[in-house]
């Protein structure tokens, strides 16, 4: 299914807007986000989502647009899994809450670049061979069950990220934080901040999580404009969620589960789809219930021993 450039253009220019008016406007000053703001913010983020959905319902008609809608709920509540593996690292870098929406920003932007290569390729080469699609679908089957039987993000350790190790030994940096500085210059003689090395660890893992998210929405639909506009949006919201759930998404421990079983069900419906013709309708359905599921059981059956997340400390309040 082919969609004229002039679509692509309007879309990503209209990101772009997007993007600068959030970065240069919205959140012009340094500021810790709180969640009365992080909540409007994503509100507004999925209401433009249901409303982009709308316009491809009249566009392309309704299956594009379920496919649109399944695929964007994938890919929202597969980010979740990142939000874990955010914190564990803004706290491990002891990154200031007031400079963590200006990481996320870039760090989305840098996404988009690496998602819309990825899909692009990905769409390229379902097209021109066929088998790819058993291959895919084994992958996120063997994949859910992997991520069923681990500990989640517990086990990440921004020390062993190549590309980390890579810049500290090669490239000088500072063992404390210069604002919202990525560099600072000391002595004539450029360093990368800790901020740096924490944008890299954030732009890095998102490449490995996408290894999943893709594959999944690529099992969704094979019209590359509905897969990239899906993960856009689901991304653009990404920085608001985080900021509204980062204090209580310990509680949600069944999650974790749940999107293995997504991947699962995905994965098994792209191996059988030329067997077994599976309803866009049904696939929704599915998705969304093992969703409302996994929160529910998890709020039935808290985690005893999860340990409360902080988001700021008190000089970040103070200084608010």
């Amino acid at each position: 299914m082919k969609t004229d450039i002039i679509f692509w253009v309007a879309f990503n220019a209209f990101v772009l807007v997007l993007l600068v008016l959030d970065l240069f406007v919205f959140h012009r000053k340094t500021h810790v986000v709180k969640i009365r703001e992080a909540l409007f913010w994503s509100g507004f983020w999925i209401l433009l989502s249901l409303a982009f959905n709308v316009f491809i319902y009249f566009w392309k008609g309704s299956g594009p647009a379920l496919e649109f809608l399944t695929a964007y709920l994938i890919e929202k509540s597969l980010s979740v899994d990142n939000l874990f593996v955010f914190i564990l690292i803004f706290n491990y870098f002891q990154v200031p809450a007031k400079y963590q929406h200006k990481i996320l920003f870039w760090g989305v932007l840098g996404a988009l670049f690496f998602r819309a290569i990825f899909i692009l390729v990905g769409v390229a080469l379902l097209a021109k061979f066929h088998f790819i699609v058993y291959i895919l679908g084994g992958f996120l089957v063997f994949t859910g069950i992997k991520m069923a039987t681990s500990a989640g993000g517990d086990d990440i350790d921004p020390d062993a990220n190549p590309v980390v190790k890579f810049i500290s030994r090669y490239m000088p940096v500072t063992n404390r934080h210069y604002e919202d500085k990525f560099f600072v210059k000391i002595d004539k003689t450029l360093f990368a901040t800790p901020l740096f090395l924490v944008l890299i660890m954030v732009e890095t893992t998102d490449i490995v999580f996408a290894a999943d998210s893709i594959p999944a929405i690529l099992a969704i639909s094979k019209d590359p404009f509905i897969v990239y506009t899906s993960n856009v949006f689901a991304l653009l919201g990404l920085r608001a969620l985080y900021f509204a759930l980062a204090g209580i998404m310990q509680l949600f421990h069944y999650l974790h589960y749940g999107l293995s079983l997504i991947l699962i069900f995905i994965g098994a419906k792209l191996m059988l789809s030329d067997f077994i013709h599976i309803n866009m309708l049904i696939a929704l359905g599915v998705v969304a219930f093992i969703l409302v599921a996994s929160v529910v059981l998890s709020l039935m059956f808290p985690k005893k021993d999860a340990p409360p997340v902080p988001l700021s400390s008190p000089e970040d309040e103070s200084e608010d």
